[in-house]
């Protein structure tokens, strides 16, 4: 899971790392305050699962970056 970071399509796709990391940390602060996985996280860590729900298209990123919220 982790090892799709090495390549730069899905960074890129999202418009960079500082913005993928930004919606990463979003979605993992959800996720560690109770919000419902978008998929099954069997034995996947809480961070795994942020990323494969970014890599399957179920977060949209163009929400994250118009949110504008300073959290």
């Amino acid at each position: 899971m982790i090892e799709s970071l090495k390549h730069e399509e899905l960074i890129d796709k999202i418009g960079g790392r500082f913005k993928f990391t930004a919606l990463v940390q979003k979605r993992w602060r959800e996720i560690l305050l109770g919000a419902r996985p978008m998929v099954e996280q069997g034995k996947m860590t809480a961070l795994e699962l942020v990323i494969r729900e970014i890599e399957l298209g179920l977060i949209d990123y163009r929400d994250a970056e118009s949110d504008g919220r300073n959290d």
